[in-house]
């Protein structure tokens, strides 16, 4: 596992990029209010319209041990894979993962080694540096929230503050609250966050520079921060392609390349 740890970082320290991006506000005059439960369901029906998606860009990853860029290409296929590929300058490709439910492969182009085995927590945490589910990885790349859990119950609190819906959910099982900020006019959500009353968890999604692509609102700018691990990943993307015939993943390992399972 180390060796995969070392082959990732290295791949990520080749590249380093920085963007910026501003949103103008939304004004919110002739629009329709919705209520909080036709919120929802709009919602969760815009995230499950989204089939297949594949983005190109920028990630930036920040934590207490990592501080690094990288350009890369992402496919995902739902509802279990994910595939991306790093880049190194002029567009050299330095490093593969593919990610599922059940299994990962990370292939190191410069070493010609791939890396195998079955999928956890700290599997997805060397691959992608930070401390998510599998399900989170693949909402925090396409930039949306599953909201499943709540189609058939009622928020705690629901707002409408200039052109925000706010939505908040409490948890008294496991003591977390969800709160949600969403755009009147584009229905994306603007804002996600969840936390524990013991600190453990702490967790906060922001998304930016929308673009209705099928009638969804697609951010192309994505930041992810785990505060309790002190962990951040940003995501930039220049291109993105939704629900179309041809994105597939095209993950092979060369015949000659070296398999180490873990």
């Amino acid at each position: 596992m180390k060796k995969i740890l070392f082959s990732f970082l290295f791949v990520l320290t080749l590249i380093e990029l920085t963007l910026t991006s501003c949103v103008p506000s939304q004004p919110t005059d002739e629009v329709e209010i919705l209520s909080s439960d036709r919120l929802i369901n709009r919602l969760e029906a815009n995230r499950r319209r989204i089939r297949n998606f594949e983005g190109q860009g920028t990630i930036t990853v920040n934590t207490t041990t990592l501080q690094t860029s990288a350009t890369f290409r992402v496919v995902m296929i739902k509802p279990d894979s994910v595939y991306i590929t790093f880049f190194g300058p002029f567009g050299i490709e330095l490093a593969q993962a593919i990610v599922t439910n059940s299994s990962f492969i990370f292939y190191d182009a410069l070493q010609n080694t791939a890396y195998t085995g079955e999928s956890d927590s700290d599997v997805l945490q060397n691959i992608f540096r930070i401390n998510l589910s599998f399900s989170d990885i693949v909402d925090a790349f396409t930039g949306s929230v599953n909201l499943s859990s709540n189609l058939y119950k009622s928020p705690d609190e629901f707002e409408v503050i200039y052109d925000k819906y706010i939505l908040t959910y409490i948890n008294p099982d496991d003591a977390l609250t969800s709160v949600y900020k969403i755009d009147i006019r584009r229905l994306g959500i603007t804002e996600y966050t969840l936390k524990s009353d013991d600190g453990l968890i702490d967790l906060e999604g922001k998304y930016s520079d929308f673009q209705l692509i099928e009638n969804v609102a697609i951010p192309y700018k994505i930041s992810v921060l785990n505060r309790a691990d002190n962990q951040k990943i940003d995501v930039e993307y220049r291109k993105i392609s939704v629900n179309k015939k041809d994105i597939a993943i095209d993950f092979k390992i060369p015949e000659d390349a070296t398999i180490v399972k873990w």
